[in-house]
């Protein structure tokens, strides 16, 4: 077991607690008794639960349920570009974005002016704290079957996971989809590339080379430059 008190928040302080007890019998009755807490977090004054804590305790309830039943949901018709919704758990969303002109930020020791270029089609897959990211060369015949690539970007796994280093996500609960997929948008876009994860180029030949030489001008990404990774989309949806 690992303590872990000591990175709780200060902000919430026990008011109320409940201890179930159930009859062991065919009939399985259930009883709930509440208790107040005093200042140093203690419960006294056990008694029944009463109509009003129940009514409080239900409307608590509610509210966490309506904040989850909120996430993801779009604000109105569904953004064309978003493939795929998962409501469960966590909740995740795919959605792709074009081949288009982005600023892109890159940290000194890598020798890559900032600026804007452009970059290929890419595939996008987040939660609510993760995000993976992959390329592809089309935008136009997008199916289960769309063969994937290693995005060009540093910071990434091989597997497509994003290493948002010391980036700060902050995804509410009640997030809709279109803001979801904005803030993840910036998060990436506005962070600073910093080194290849293992090492290994995610193009055929130098990735540092090939984005000094896209950073401020007006040549499309090369996508014959992109490596394949072995994925489809439909096997990133498992």
């Amino acid at each position: 077991m690992k303590d872990i008190t000591q990175t709780f928040g200060t902000l919430y302080n026990p008011v109320k607690a409940f201890v179930v007890y159930q009859k062991n019998s065919a009939e399985k009755y259930i009883y709930v008794e509440a208790y107040d807490m005093d200042k140093n977090g203690c419960p006294i004054n056990a008694h029944p639960l009463s109509l009003k804590e129940s009514t409080e305790l239900a409307t608590a309830l509610d509210t966490s349920d309506e904040l989850t039943r909120k996430f993801l949901k779009p604000s109105g018709l569904l953004p064309k570009n978003v493939l795929h919704l998962n409501p469960e758990q966590n909740g995740s969303a795919l959605w792709y974005t074009p081949a288009q002109k982005v600023s892109l930020f890159f940290v000194e020791s890598l020798g890559i002016p900032n600026g804007e270029a452009f970059i290929p089609p890419l595939l996008w897959k987040a939660s609510k704290n993760t995000l993976s990211i992959y390329a592809m060369d089309t935008e136009t015949e997008i199916n289960q079957q769309t063969a994937l690539y290693h995005a060009p970007f540093f910071n990434l796994y091989n597997d497509g996971r994003v290493c948002m280093g010391t980036v700060s996500i902050k995804i509410k609960a009640n997030c809709h989809l279109e803001e979801f997929i904005s803030l993840w948008e910036k998060y990436f876009f506005n962070s600073y590339f910093s080194h290849l994860i293992g090492n290994k180029s995610p193009v055929k030949g130098n990735v540092i080379q090939l984005w000094q030489k896209l950073m401020g001008s007006d040549k499309p990404f090369p996508v014959k430059s992109l490596l394949k990774n072995g994925l489809t989309i439909k096997r990133i949806l498992s």
